[in-house]
């Protein structure tokens, strides 16, 4: 997905609140984010970037032993924080 659609398209599904992007994988030339973090400004919820799809889907339908993987392999893109059911425990941003 296009950085600029996720910067000023999508806000977190809970809440409607802003979403604070953190780009790990782009593609320069189109500016495709292929791997990230979004994070909601409001709830603190964590939502993976995976192939350039956002997985943006209610907490009961997501599984923790498939993103968790990848949280801990993008820890250091999260500041030293943790997540915790779906949410970043710590400061809010």
């Amino acid at each position: 997905m296009n950085y600029d659609v996720i910067k000023n398209k999508l806000c977190c599904p809970f809440d409607h609140s802003d979403l604070s992007l953190q780009v790990i994988t782009i593609e320069q030339e189109t500016r495709n984010v292929v791997e990230g973090i979004l994070t909601c400004d409001d709830c603190s919820r964590v939502y993976p970037i995976i192939s350039g799809i956002p997985i943006m889907v209610p907490d009961e339908y997501r599984e923790k032993r498939l993103e968790q993987p990848l949280l801990e392999k993008w820890r250091r893109f999260l500041g030293g924080k943790e997540v915790m059911n779906f949410r970043v425990i710590g400061e809010k941003r």
